[in-house]
C-alpha cells in the first residue's frame, strides 16, 4: 500500500511493480538532438512513463546541473554529458513539475517546454495541408498565449523539407540547440511552445537542410520585425482598440466603381522624412482631407530590407515596416485616416520576393516559396524569385496575407503590383527561356487561379474592400467576375479596378508635344474611349512616372514655366473629367519640378510663403483641391464611370483646334460638360454642341483662373444655348476658351 503523502507531492509506485530501465536518451536520439535533426523531441525529452516509473530527460547545453521540482520534492538529474540530463523516479503518473537549471553564475526555475501538448489542432493542420487556412497568421508564426495554464509563446513554421528546426532568440542567447521543434505529421509544420517568454523577444528559426547544413531564417509569418538592416523577427501581439467602426459600416454601401474615388499616392517613409506612423497620423489625414482626396494609396508597407526598392521587394509579408514604428502604431495611422473620412489602399506585392539568404529563398534548403524550375523561379527584370503559384501552401500564404492586411489592419483596398509579370510565362523572357503551359499557351494558369482565388476570397470575407490590378497588357477580363468566362475561355480575374496604363502613356505622350504639333497626335487623347468600358479603370499618375529620368509631371510639359503650369492644370482638369478613377502621386499636387527621390521626398519648401514662386505652386494645389471638391459633389463624374451611358463625345475630332469636348452623365441624366483646350491661344465664341433640355450653363471649374496661376480668361455669366445644332446635338453654346485650359460647365 502506498503511504499517504502531503497534497501536491508525487505518489511513488511499489518497487515490485516493474523492472526499471535506464532513463538516459539513447544514442540515436542523442545524435539527432545534437545535430538538430530530430522530428519528435517531445517523444524523448520531458517526462514519460517507462517501466519502473517516470523518466525525466532534459537537454540543456551549458547547464551545470538540472533538478526536477514537483510539489515538495526536488530530485537532481544525472549529468549524461553534452547537455543531457536524466533521472528515473518510481512514480505512477507524470506529475506537474518544473525544472531548476543551474548555469555558471546563475540559476533559473522554469517550465519544461517538452511537457506540453501541441498547440495546433487537427483542423488547423488539415486546412494548412489543403492550402485553405484563411486565417493562417493565427496559427503560424510566434504567438504569446496561455497553454495548459502556462504563459509563453507558441512558435510554428512551415518547412516541409527540413530535417529539423530549432528556435533561436534573445531568450536563449541565440543558441537553438536546446529548443528543437516537433514536426506535426505530414503537414510540414514544426511547432514548439516555449514557456515563460513573451512580447518583445527576438527570434529566428535554425533549419537543418536536407544535406545536413544549417541556415538561420527570419519567420515568414512574423508580424513584427527589427528595424532594417537588422533582420530578426519579434514576438508581438496587438492591444490596439479601433475607433473606426462607423467607417467600416459605411464603406460597403456603394461599390468602388460607382463611388467617387480620388487617390493620393504616398511613400510613407519620405512623405515627411523622419516621421513615425503616429506622427504621420497627426499630419497626413489633415493634409489629404484638406485637398479633398477620398483615399490614400500607400506604397508597400510590408517589411523590406532595401529602402531603395520603395517596398517592392518584400521579406516580411505579414509585418508593417519597423522603420516608422510598431504594428499597432501603423493601425493608429489607418484609424486616424478612417476617422478623417479617408480610405486606405495599400500596394501589395505577391509576384516575387528577394533572394536574401535569411528570408524566403530556398527557405528550408530547397525551393519552397519559389518555383522548383529555375526558369520559372527567376524573375528576369528584378533579380528576384517568383512565387510558385501552383503550390497550394504558397497560394495559402499569399491569399491569407491579403486577408490579413484587410482584416487585421482595416485596409480598404489592395493595389496588386506587377500583375502582368504573373500572368505571362514569357514575361520579359526570350524564346527558349520559358516553357508553354499544358495547352501550349503563354498564360501562367497557376497565377490565374491564384488571382481568382485571392479576389474571390477577399470579396467574400471583407465587404467594402476593393482590389486593384496594376496590369499593363490587354488581358481579357481583369475586372470581370471570376465565374464569368470571356472570349479567351478564362473566367475573369475578379479585380474591382484596373490601372489604365494605356491612357496614362498616351495622354502623357500627347502632352509632351509642343501645342503646334499636338494636332498630329490628337488620337492619343481620344483612343482611350475606344476601350474605356472594357474594364473598370483607374487613371494613374503614379510614382513610376516621376522617377528614373522620366521627370516630374509639370516638367514633362513643353514651353516656359507659365505654359508648363497651364498645361499641367489643363491636363488635371481633363484627367478628373475622363471616365475612370484618379490617382496622383505626392508632390505632383503642387507642381514639384524635380523628380521624386525616396531619400528626401516632396519639395515642401516650394510652398514656403517666403519662396518667390510659392504662389505658382500653391495655385496648382488649390486647383487640385477644387477638382476634388467639385468631383465629389458631381455624380456625373463618377457614378457611371464604367457604363457607356455615362459619356458622350461632343467633339473628339477638333484636332486643328487642340480641343476635346464631352458630356458626362449621372444616373438621373444630369450632365457635366468638359471642354479641354490644349493650345496657347484664346478662342472667342467657340461653338460647342449641347443638349436642348438645359436652359443655361455655368462654369463649375476653369483651370485658367487667376488664383490657380492662370490668365483669368473665364465665362463669368451663365451661358444660354442657341437653337443652332452643332456637333450632332440639337443646340449649342458659344464659349471663350482660355489658353491651355480645361473648363467644366454644369446646368445653371
Amino acid at each position: 500500500m502506498t503511504p499517504a503523502v502531503p497534497d501536491g507531492t508525487p505518489r511513488f509506485a511499489p518497487p515490485e511493480a516493474e523492472i526499471a530501465v535506464s532513463p538516459a536518451v539513447d544514442a540515436g536520439d542523442r545524435e539527432r538532438l545534437l545535430h538538430g535533426t530530430h522530428h519528435a523531441p517531445h517523444s524523448v525529452l520531458g517526462a514519460h512513463r517507462v517501466p519502473g516509473g517516470v523518466a525525466f530527460r532534459a537537454f540543456r547545453p551549458y547547464a551545470r546541473a538540472v533538478t526536477v521540482v514537483s510539489g515538495g520534492m526536488t530530485v537532481d538529474l544525472h549529468d549524461d554529458g553534452d547537455g543531457f540530463f536524466s533521472g528515473l523516479l518510481p512514480l505512477r503518473e507524470v506529475p506537474a513539475y518544473r525544472l531548476r537549471v543551474m548555469y555558471e553564475g546563475t540559476e533559473l526555475e522554469t517550465e519544461d517546454a517538452y511537457r506540453f501538448l501541441p498547440t495546433l489542432g487537427e483542423l488547423d493542420l488539415h486546412l494548412i495541408g489543403e492550402g485553405r487556412h484563411e486565417e493562417l497568421w493565427t496559427v503560424l508564426g510566434a504567438h504569446p498565449m496561455t497553454h495548459q495554464g502556462v504563459d509563453g509563446t507558441r512558435f510554428s513554421v512551415w518547412a516541409p523539407n527540413a530535417r529539423g528546426v530549432r528556435v533561436a532568440g534573445s531568450f536563449n542567447f541565440w543558441d537553438g540547440a536546446g529548443f528543437p521543434m516537433r514536426s506535426l505529421g505530414s503537414s510540414g509544420v514544426w511547432e514548439l511552445f516555449v514557456p515563460g517568454i513573451g512580447e518583445g523577444e527576438l527570434y529566428k528559426f535554425e533549419i537543418t537542410r536536407p544535406d545536413g547544413s544549417k541556415t538561420v531564417r527570419a519567420d515568414p509569418m512574423a508580424r513584427r520585425t527589427e528595424v532594417p538592416p537588422a533582420t530578426s523577427s519579434i514576438v508581438t501581439s496587438s492591444r490596439y482598440e479601433w475607433g473606426d467602426a462607423q467607417w467600416l459600416e459605411r464603406r460597403a454601401e456603394t461599390p468602388a466603381h460607382r463611388a467617387p474615388l480620388s487617390v493620393y499616392e504616398v511613400h510613407l517613409p519620405s512623405w515627411r522624412p523622419g516621421l513615425t506612423y503616429r506622427q504621420l497620423a497627426d499630419q497626413l489625414p489633415a493634409y489629404v482631407k484638406d485637398l479633398g482626396f477620398t483615399h490614400v494609396e500607400l506604397m508597400p508597407v510590408a517589411e523590406h530590407p532595401f529602402g531603395g526598392s520603395w517596398g517592392y521587394q518584400v521579406t516580411g509579408f505579414y509585418a508593417p515596416t519597423a522603420r516608422m514604428g510598431t504594428p499597432d502604431d501603423f493601425k493608429y495611422l489607418v484609424d486616424a485616416l478612417h476617422r478623417a473620412g479617408i480610405g486606405v489602399i495599400m500596394d501589395w506585392v505577391p509576384a516575387h520576393f528577394p533572394r536574401d539568404e535569411w528570408a524566403l529563398a530556398e527557405f528550408d534548403g530547397r525551393p519552397l516559396y519559389e518555383h522548383s524550375d529555375p526558369l520559372r523561379a527567376a524573375h528576369p527584370d528584378w533579380g528576384t524569385l517568383e512565387f510558385d503559384f501552383g503550390r497550394r501552401e504558397v497560394r495559402n500564404f499569399l491569399v491569407a496575407n491579403a486577408l490579413y492586411w484587410c482584416e487585421e489592419f482595416h485596409i480598404d483596398g489592395l493595389r496588386v503590383d506587377a500583375v502582368a509579370s504573373m500572368l505571362y510565362l514569357d514575361y520579359s523572357r526570350e524564346p527558349g527561356e520559358w516553357t508553354p503551359n499544358e495547352h501550349g499557351g503563354r498564360e501562367n494558369l497557376d497565377a490565374v487561379a491564384f488571382l481568382q482565388e485571392m479576389n474571390a476570397t477577399v470579396y467574400r470575407r471583407v465587404p467594402g474592400v476593393v482590389t486593384i490590378a496594376e496590369e499593363s497588357t490587354a488581358w481579357d477580363g481583369v475586372t470581370r467576375a471570376t465565374h464569368h468566362r470571356g472570349p479567351s475561355g478564362f473566367g475573369g480575374l475578379g479585380f474591382g479596378l484596373k490601372w489604365n496604363m494605356g491612357w496614362m502613356h498616351d495622354s502623357l505622350e500627347y502632352m509632351s508635344h509642343e501645342p503646334v504639333h499636338r494636332k498630329y497626335h490628337h488620337g492619343e487623347m481620344t483612343f482611350s474611349m475606344v476601350y474605356a468600358y472594357s474594364e473598370n479603370y483607374v487613371l494613374p499618375i503614379s510614382h513610376d512616372e516621376v522617377v528614373h529620368g522620366k521627370r516630374s509631371l509639370v516638367s514633362k510639359m513643353p514651353g516656359d514655366w507659365w505654359r508648363q503650369r497651364a498645361d499641367l492644370r489643363a491636363y488635371l482638369g481633363f484627367m478628373w473629367a475622363h471616365p475612370g478613377k484618379q490617382l496622383l502621386f505626392m508632390g505632383q499636387e503642387f507642381a514639384q519640378g524635380a523628380e521624386w527621390s525616396e531619400a528626401h521626398g516632396p519639395d515642401w519648401w516650394l510652398l514656403d510663403p517666403h519662396y518667390g514662386a510659392e504662389a505658382d505652386h500653391r495655385g496648382v494645389r488649390d486647383l487640385v483641391r477644387d477638382l476634388n471638391t467639385v468631383y465629389r459633389a458631381t455624380p456625373a463624374l463618377w457614378q457611371y464611370d464604367t457604363e457607356p451611358a455615362g459619356f458622350r463625345w461632343v467633339t473628339g475630332d477638333a484636332a486643328d483646334d487642340n480641343v476635346l469636348a464631352f458630356l458626362r452623365y449621372d444616373a438621373d441624366g444630369s450632365p457635366l460638360l468638359a471642354v479641354c483646350h490644349f493650345a496657347p491661344v484664346v478662342r472667342h465664341d467657340y461653338r460647342v454642341g449641347v443638349p436642348d433640355d438645359v436652359p443655361a450653363w455655368h462654369e463649375a471649374l476653369n483651370t485658367d483662373v487667376a488664383r490657380y496661376g492662370g490668365s483669368d480668361v473665364t465665362n463669368p455669366d451663365p451661358v444660354k444655348p442657341e437653337p443652332q445644332g452643332w456637333h450632332g446635338l440639337p443646340a449649342s453654346i458659344r464659349l471663350t476658351l482660355p489658353p491651355l485650359a480645361t473648363v467644366w460647365l454644369r446646368p445653371a
